[in-house]
């Protein structure tokens, strides 16, 4: 990691620990669009373990667990983690919620072909160049079943915000103190590399227009 992306991902990691700390609400407790359109896939497909990447206070990872399914949820905030832990015991979903501080830029912790399926909303648009995003997307690959499913969301070029923040390089813009990368499809597709891409899809959440990126790791041939 170049020295610039070092420091940009300590200052981020802070001020995402800052901002948990002092906004125990921050996201609110529903679920998002996505995990609600996650469960029917998951489901669907058979899937019943979920890895969950930049998971925050939970909301996501509670939900997909109401629903069923065994969660590992990971965060780079501990007070975020924190947070989820308690909600998880409070609710008695602490025997299907794992979770461990973990920063995506570092590898994956479970093992090779291990993992039904992948989770992460609204994180691969984050501080990350896109070397340290193509290095994501293989980890992801690597810890996917053969035929397991990785479903993600990132910011569109198409939401409003895109061109009206401050570019700080490399395509990475500053919101609100958070560094941000918006897609196009070309990003999307470029990421889909060695995939099956099953769809990728613009829909609309609270005023932000978004992708939903559904993609499979493929069986080996026979």
């Amino acid at each position: 990691m170049k020295t610039g992306y070092v420091e940009l991902a300590r200052a981020q990691q802070e001020r995402w620990q800052r901002a948990y700390e002092q906004n125990p609400g921050l996201n609110g407790t529903d679920p998002s669009a996505a995990a609600r359109w996650t469960v029917r896939l998951f489901g669907a497909a058979g899937i019943d373990d979920v890895l969950e990447l930049g998971a925050g206070q939970g909301r996501d990872a509670l939900y997909l667990a109401r629903q069923g399914f065994s969660v590992h949820a990971t965060d780079f905030s501990e007070a975020a983690l924190s947070r989820l832990r308690l909600a998880a015991q409070r609710d008695g979903l602490d025997d299907r919620v794992t979770a461990a501080l973990h920063d995506v830029r570092d590898p994956l912790p479970p093992a090779d072909s291990t993992v039904g399926a992948v989770y992460a909303n609204v994180v691969l648009n984050m501080a990350f160049s896109r070397a340290e995003l193509r290095s994501l997307v293989t980890e992801i690959r690597r810890v996917l079943r053969p035929g397991g499913l990785f479903v993600y969301t990132v910011w569109s070029t198409d939401d409003s915000r895109y061109g009206n923040c401050s570019e700080i390089g490399d395509g990475l813009y500053a919101n609100d103190g958070f560094a941000c990368r918006f897609f196009d499809l070309d990003l999307v597709t470029d990421l889909a590399d060695r995939w099956e891409l099953g769809g990728a899809d613009l829909y609309t959440e609270d005023d932000r227009v978004l992708w939903r990126v559904t993609q499979a790791k493929p069986a080996p041939a026979s």
